[in-house]
């Protein structure tokens, strides 16, 4: 089954880049091999803004506010300066609306709150391998432990706003529950997969028709040698030009879409225990070898049931707290001062 988000999604909607939680901080802070984009985007080179960007009943929104929350939401990134200006009014607006809520949540009275801050923050910190990296996450937000606890400190007050002042008042039906089932099928459905190892000849799409040759060659040798009795993961270790081969040429489970056309092709034609031919890709050339096959799973109704309403409670608490900040809007003084 497809993820389907608990009831909790919705207060991270307003929070994620409002709010510096030790959670939001934890995923800025991430390794940046884990942070590269699909595509290449040019650095932003604009000074960073200073003073205040919004005010909100006369509490005003600063600056450094702004630019950790778009930390937060970019995990790393960069932008084109040509799209700083959007990003920045997106973020204002969430942070607008963080504002609006932790005012309305400010006058609740919770029991035990500094204890509740005190396990968020602990939670927090322990995302991070060693004191060093937590410390250097913080100064990338430009943020010490104070700063850090009064930001926890709004997002358990919002949290236990929404979820007295909305939650409570949001019901779904069974029947609500069963047509989201049946209208969405492929939230449920785990697709075929397979398991295969592989060995590659790798050559370059450019290379010569002799280069070419010379790898194809190659490859079709390994391959009688496996039909000869050799074994595959030494052939691969000893042979393979894929990272792979450390593993024996093991690619672990994959399903369709995930691999190149001709490569997924000739592994889902196979049954497990069977080798292919050599297959030619953009890569070099493969020879694959099955080792298992998991057909296509429905997750059943019944097993689904109680995420499927939780998920779809939370999107109708979404609902009500955004007509919620569209009233409070009405009301409030908003001031936007980004140039």
């Amino acid at each position: 089954m497809k993820k389907i988000h608990s009831s909790r999604w919705f207060i991270k909607v307003f929070l994620v880049a409002a709010l510096v939680s030790c959670a939001s901080l934890a995923s800025a802070a991430e390794p940046e091999a884990k942070k590269e984009s699909s595509a290449a985007v040019a650095p932003s080179v604009a000074a960073p803004l200073q003073g205040p960007v919004a005010r909100v009943n006369g509490i005003a929104i600063d600056a450094i506010e702004l630019r950790r929350a778009k930390k937060v939401l970019l995990r790393g990134q960069t932008v084109p300066a040509a799209q700083e200006a959007a990003l920045d009014r997106q973020a204002v607006e969430q942070l607008v609306s963080a504002e609006l809520l932790y005012q309305a949540a400010a006058k609740m009275k919770v029991a035990d709150l500094d204890k509740e801050i005190d396990a968020k923050v602990a939670q927090g910190k322990a995302r991070f391998k060693d004191e060093q990296t937590f410390t250097k996450a913080m100064k990338d937000l430009e943020m010490d432990e104070k700063a850090l606890r009064d930001y926890t400190r709004r997002e358990l007050l919002i949290s236990h706003f929404v979820e007295t002042t909305f939650v409570p008042k949001v019901t779904v039906s069974d029947a609500e529950i069963r047509a989201f089932y049946d209208k969405n099928p492929d939230k449920f459905t785990q697709p075929e997969t397979v398991k295969a190892s592989h060995i590659l000849i790798g050559v370059d799409a450019k290379a010569s028709a002799d280069d070419k040759k010379k790898a194809r060659e190659k490859a079709e040798k390994l391959r009688k040698e496996l039909a000869g009795g050799a074994d595959f993961a030494t052939l691969a270790k000893a042979n393979s030009t894929c990272p792979s081969s450390q593993q024996g040429g093991d690619l672990g489970y994959f399903g369709k879409g995930q691999m190149v056309p001709a490569f997924e092709k000739a592994a889902f034609a196979l049954k497990p225990g069977e080798m292919s031919d050599v297959v030619e890709t953009q890569f070099g050339y493969h020879i694959i070898k099955l080792t298992d096959k998991k057909p296509a799973v429905v997750t059943g109704f019944n097993d689904v049931k109680e995420k499927i309403g939780e998920y779809l409670k939370g999107q109708k608490v979404n609902e009500a707290v955004q007509q919620y900040l569209a009233d409070a809007r009405k009301n409030a003084k908003i001031e936007i001062l980004l140039k």
